[in-house]
């Protein structure tokens, strides 16, 4: 959105292929401050553990690259040309999904953010995934290839993001179905319409998955600061929007966003999926340890259908 003389810079939409291609040149910056965000939110983290029957032997299946040697199960692996890795009941049945949106609108930042909401929507999702395999999880990026268990994660899943960005750009994720057990995070700035979301929602709870939704949001988005004559222009395309004083419609925004996010938390609420929003002008460490704790005592059966106004 733009106005007046504070207007920020949006690109057009003949130097999106441009800024696609930059991603490559971004990327080694993005894993960097991953690891470091995911190191540093490391010690305040307690990781969830479990135990009983989720522990108990399930079946052999094939080694993956990346993962710990000493999975391997080296008596099984003796009797074939092919590695094998005991793996237990709980493995064989839950993944965790992250899908970080990369659409024009996520390219946004004002003069009072840190970073654009992509790079904050990128380092918290691939921070997030290194946390949770360091705590045993599998995780992969939705719809983007198979999930990963060990070695490089980060960066294992930031070149999966980089050969699928054009998947990432779209504004919702693939419509598949999200398996029973299994747990989905999106993280994006949700401004597209918002039925499209409730019922996204709706069918994966339905169909037994666990989810949460971290919303990215710039400081002018939720404060909406413009004065004078004014205009909002599209980030998708060059439709353009007269809105006349920013003061008079700034109360109308308002109403509107937060009929939005009422909308969406209660499509979370319904389905017992967590809601929280980050602001791109606050720190990412205090965002991934409040998404990670999230997570944490959703897995332990403890209510996920909080809400948190921002951090």
């Amino acid at each position: 959105m733009m106005a007046d003389a504070a207007r920020p810079q949006v690109p057009h939409p003949l130097q999106r292929s441009v800024q696609a291609r930059s991603l490559a040149d971004r990327l080694p910056y993005l894993t960097l401050e991953a690891r470091r965000i995911a190191l540093t939110t490391l010690a305040g983290l307690h990781g969830r553990r479990r135990a009983g029957p989720g522990e108990s032997f399930w079946q052999f299946r094939a080694f993956a690259q990346g993962e710990a040697a000493q999975r391997i199960d080296w008596r099984r692996s003796s009797r074939d040309d092919q590695l094998f890795v005991r793996e237990r009941e709980w493995e064989a049945a839950h993944t965790l999904w992250i899908w970080i949106d990369a659409s024009p609108s996520m390219q946004f930042r004002s003069a009072a953010a840190l970073a654009e909401k992509l790079d904050h929507a990128a380092i918290l999702g691939l921070a997030l995934a290194d946390l949770l395999v360091r705590g045993g999880e599998r995780v992969g990026l939705w719809g983007m290839g198979p999930p990963v268990s060990g070695g490089n994660v980060i960066d294992q899943l930031a070149m999966q993001w980089l050969a699928h960005h054009g998947l990432a750009e779209q504004e919702m994720p693939l419509d598949k179905p999200l398996s029973r057990h299994h747990e989905m995070v999106l993280v994006s700035d949700f401004l597209n319409p918002l039925p499209p979301w409730q019922q996204q929602i709706k069918r994966w709870g339905q169909q037994g998955g666990r989810g949460h939704l971290l919303r990215i949001i710039d400081p002018v988005e939720a404060a909406f600061p413009y004065r004078g004559q004014s205009e909002l222009v599209s980030p998708d395309s060059d439709v353009r929007l007269e809105i006349g004083d920013a003061g008079t419609f700034r109360t109308l925004y308002r109403a509107r966003m937060h009929d939005h996010d009422a909308g969406l938390e209660a499509a979370c609420t319904s389905q017992n999926w967590s809601w929280l929003k980050h602001h791109t002008d606050r720190p990412l460490p205090s965002g991934l340890l409040a998404l990670a704790g999230r997570i944490i005592r959703s897995a332990s059966s403890m209510p996920a259908n909080l809400s948190a106004e921002g951090f």
